[in-house]
């Protein structure tokens, strides 16, 4: 499928946003996840494009970079959004109770990551220092989680760990129905050969 870019503008709008922080006072405030996100649901979905500082967004633009462009050349522009924004929204709506605030992609893009695991396992990246199969990388990632959420960093784990296991599900979805494509009979018709016949018999 052709990756039609939906994964660049999303990083655009991560960027316009990071820059609107830096300049207007108080807009971080207003749409990062918090105590008032219950009411004011909106900031289930703009804290996804909020982000903590520069080396925030840069590691979740790279992440981006790589996974997003990934999945939506995979399975298609369409597909790819309900994946980042149903992983990422459902990611801080799952963590909401357990932190006071919280910002950034990292949900959706975990969300990313699980759905690439599920129809690519065996494409090799770079993580932790070494080339690895994706599918590993994404089981040492979930491992380091799973230990901070007992090890408290400031990092949002349980987001990581639930746009993950969503996304998870979301690519094995995905996954199945490209199995069933694949196993539909194609008929083929020659052309030649219905041209011949609508010319006899028409």
């Amino acid at each position: 499928m052709q990756n039609k870019g939906a994964n660049f503008w999303l990083m655009g709008i991560c960027v316009v946003m990071f820059v609107l922080q830096l300049v207007i006072p108080g807009f971080t405030e207003a749409l990062l996840m918090n105590k008032f996100a219950l009411p004011e649901v909106w900031r289930f979905v703009t804290a996804i494009f909020l982000h903590g500082g520069f080396s925030h967004l840069l590691l979740n633009m790279f992440a981006m970079l790589m996974f997003g462009m990934m999945l939506e050349h995979t399975i298609g522009t369409k597909k790819y959004l309900l994946v980042f924004f149903l992983t990422g929204i459902l990611a801080n709506i799952i963590s909401y109770p357990f932190y006071d605030s919280a910002l950034g992609a990292s949900g959706a893009i975990f969300g990313l990551i699980g759905a690439m695991v599920m129809l690519k396992p065996g494409v090799t990246i770079w993580a932790f220092g070494m080339p690895m199969p994706l599918f590993i990388a994404g089981i040492l990632w979930a491992f380091v989680d799973i230990i901070g959420v007992f090890v408290p960093s400031g990092v949002g784990n349980i987001a990581h760990l639930s746009g993950m296991g969503l996304g998870l599900i979301l690519g094995a979805k995905y996954r199945n129905w490209a199995m069933r494509e694949e196993r539909k009979p194609r008929v083929e018709l020659d052309e030649r050969y219905v041209q011949s016949w609508e010319n006899a018999n028409l």
